[in-house]
């Protein structure tokens, strides 16, 4: 476990924010430095059929150790960070942490409290790496990257652990939602994958939101203030008349658990135009698709109000729940929450208030349930991740890996 912390800060300290708004592929460049730098170490520590190609996939191989026939499982991480919040600089903190608040910046005043964050509060005594306020942390998913390496490093060093094949693939662009969008299943090979992409300590899930995207484009009518009676048409007050429309109480800061929301997450305007983009979010398929459907009714009220010329609206879906496809072949989440139990860690099954690349990829043939990394806060510079949580990983996955083995 010696080398887990430092992985990590080197990690965390590379720049791999993604761009949700780039036609290229990956969606910066920047987030093949981090690739470029995994491949080296990969191959420092000996690993096979390691691979970099040009959309930024690493994939890399621990052979099998035995003649037993074993299933070849997938380990998945992806290296790029939330654009939410500024990746660039991340300055990490190694904090003893003794109770109470956290200040993470004096400056600027930046402080992590309980009074918004009160689980925190579990860690007392813990060792936490925070961020110093300014930036995110990275932990979703650069510990997962970390804590995955970590893992094959020990197998490597214990080689009397019975083990099959193990793929490893680390992949660009999950936070903009194309993080396997030319991920080669073929080539990757597994029979079934874990993403190590999740928060808390024994958080194991394998249901997540269905997802899509809309965005309105608002088209307004400029006109000089000083002699624009009867003639303005303010795209921008528009903005305000679409928000309107939708049910307040399903945002997410109103929801929990199994219920969905509409989220605003970009406005952008002048008179002339503006723009408004939503991320549409529901486990339940059926209410995903009424949601899509409330976005269309607003567009026609807005378009009744304002003309028919004058709004428009694309509703696209991301991605879907990967509970469907998971529960026909339970075997997978059975084999984690048997390790989870055997490395005394209670195994907490909930639903993903997101996506990870694993629902994507189950539907594209590789059955792909999610597994903690121990972090908390993420997309914020409130986050934060306990070192014990990050050593309880690498331990889960060493162990998932010997129950596959042992079954």
């Amino acid at each position: 476990m010696e080398n887990l912390v430092k992985r990590f800060l080197e990690y965390v300290k590379i720049y791999t924010t993604s761009d949700e708004d780039s036609t290229t592929f990956p969606s910066t460049q920047r987030q093949k430095d981090l690739a470029v730098f995994l491949k080296k170490e990969l191959e420092q520590l000996g690993l096979a059929e390691i691979s970099l190609d040009h959309n930024g996939y690493l994939m890399a191989t621990l052979p099998a150790n035995t003649e037993e026939k074993i299933p070849v499982i997938g380990l998945i991480a992806h290296m790029d960070t939330s654009p939410e919040v500024s990746g660039e600089n991340v300055k990490p903190m190694i904090i003893k942490y003794g109770g109470g608040d956290i200040v993470l910046n004096v400056e600027q005043n930046i402080v992590l409290k309980t009074v918004n964050f009160p689980e925190i509060e579990k860690y007392k005594g813990q060792t936490l790496i925070t961020t110093d306020g300014t930036t995110l942390l990275g932990a979703d998913d650069k510990a997962g990257i970390a804590e995955i390496i970590t893992a094959v490093e020990y197998l490597i060093n214990n080689p009397h652990i019975k083990h099959g094949k193990v793929r490893i693939g680390f992949t660009p662009d999950e936070e903009v939602g194309r993080g396997t969008e030319k991920f080669d299943i073929k080539a990757f090979g597994a029979d079934f994958a874990y993403t190590v992409d999740g928060g808390p300590l024994g958080e194991l899930e394998y249901e997540n939101f269905n997802g899509a995207s809309a965005e309105y484009i608002l088209k307004g009518k400029s006109v000089h203030p000083g002699t624009s009676k009867d003639k303005m048409v303010n795209a921008n007050l528009m903005v305000a008349d679409l928000l309107a429309l939708f049910p307040l109480a399903e945002t997410p800061q109103n929801t929990e658990k199994y219920e969905g929301f509409y989220h605003v997450t970009k406005i952008t305007g002048t008179v002339e135009q503006a723009r408004v983009h939503f991320i549409i979010r529901d486990h339940d398929r059926q209410e995903f698709e009424y949601k899509k459907q409330i976005c269309m009714r607003n567009a026609m009220i807005m378009k009744n109000k304002y003309g028919q010329d004058r709004v428009e609206v694309d509703i696209r879906d991301s991605y879907y729940n990967m509970k469907q496809i998971i529960q026909e072949n339970m075997f997978i989440v059975d084999y984690a929450v048997k390790a989870f139990k055997q490395c005394g860690i209670e195994p907490h099954i909930v639903p993903i208030r997101g996506g990870t690349d694993g629902a994507r990829l189950s539907y594209m043939g590789l059955p792909c349930p999610n597994i903690f990394t121990g972090g908390h806060n993420f997309h914020g510079r409130y986050e934060y991740i306990p070192v014990s949580s990050m050593e309880k990983a690498v331990q889960a996955i060493v162990e998932i890996i010997k129950v596959i083995a042992e079954k």
